[in-house]
């Protein structure tokens, strides 16, 4: 996998495009797709697990931009920070605990605000 990879996540109400570097996580969660599962909410962010387990990489970050896709290793999720959340510093994206990061999204990740606790979640390559 040389080339950055795509992916597209989907759920009831909106879908959203992220570009992925290649690291190992990612390599993993492409194995693994497409993903179905159920989204949960957590601040400004929502989070669902994926099935993939994988270990934290030496990189990992707490602190990260909002529309970046990170991997909660600690919960074997995908997290996706879009704004703060309970608890953050102010307006900054502040993770439950280090992630590893995977890429970013595409578009608007505000779009991401409607996301229900319970809705289906599809992640499949873009």
């Amino acid at each position: 996998m040389t080339n950055p990879t795509r992916i597209r996540i989907t759920w009831p109400a909106n879908q959203l495009t992220a570009t992925l570097e290649d690291t190992p996580t990612t390599r993993a969660l492409v194995a693994a797709l497409p993903i179905s599962s159920s989204a949960s909410t957590w601040g400004e962010e929502v989070y669902f697990e994926t099935g993939v387990s994988v270990p934290r990489e030496l990189d990992a970050r707490q602190i990260v931009d909002p529309g970046t896709v990170a991997f909660w290793t600690d919960g074997d999720s995908l997290a996706l920070p879009y704004g703060p959340t309970p608890i953050s510093h102010g307006d900054e994206c502040r993770l439950a605990s280090a992630c590893n990061v995977l890429g970013a999204f595409d578009g608007d990740p505000r779009l991401l605000a409607t996301v229900r606790p319970g809705d289906p979640i599809r992640v499949e390559l873009a």
